[in-house]
């Protein structure tokens, strides 16, 4: 029986990463322009925990670095209660541009962006039984264009996720001093 598991999820682990290769990748893509700070305007996932904190959530500032060895560091900073809390993950390059991977659990693909005024990114991540997908559309600014909303949001059912698993987060107007 505890073989027979760890062979079912052995092949939904490979079926994901599998999904994960037919991710579409921003052709041409430019990790230098990426750089800099970025606004978390909206998210899409399967995740329980973010199916269950949507409603409280708020616009956090992500600031995107390259390390000397050319893997991105991804560091956001959102409000939590009364502070500020921040967030960091190092992504290393996976061998194609715009993919990246963080340890065995989370795969990364920037899927398409202008560099200057929005990025799209599509996460994959593996954690215990509860494998989940997220898309996030960031931007330079704090506010965003409804035909870049419009773009995201009928972008999301192409990922497997549905429109109910959106949030667009508010401004806060908190936790960004300082932050890129």
């Amino acid at each position: 029986m505890h073989a027979m598991l760890l062979s079912v999820l052995g092949l939904a682990l490979l079926g994901a990463l599998h999904a994960q290769d037919s991710i579409p990748v921003q052709t041409d893509f430019q990790q230098d322009k990426l750089m800099g700070r970025w606004y978390s305007i909206g998210l899409a996932s399967n995740s329980n925990w973010f199916k269950e904190k949507k409603q409280l959530m708020k616009m956090c500032t992500t600031v995107i670095s390259t390390t000397t060895e050319g893997n991105l560091e991804v560091a956001s900073t959102y409000p939590k209660l009364d502070r500020c809390q921040k967030f960091e993950l190092l992504f290393q390059q996976s061998g194609q541009a715009g993919h990246y991977i963080a340890g065995r659990k989370r795969d990364l693909c920037v899927m398409e962006t202008d560099y200057s005024h929005y990025a799209i990114m599509h996460e994959l991540q593996q954690s215990g039984r509860d494998p989940s997908t997220a898309l996030q559309l960031l931007t330079r600014e704090q506010d965003v264009s409804p035909q870049l909303l419009q773009k995201f949001r009928e972008l999301i059912p192409t990922m497997g996720l549905t429109k109910d698993m959106m949030a667009v987060l508010p401004k806060s107007g908190e936790c960004q001093e300082g932050t890129g």
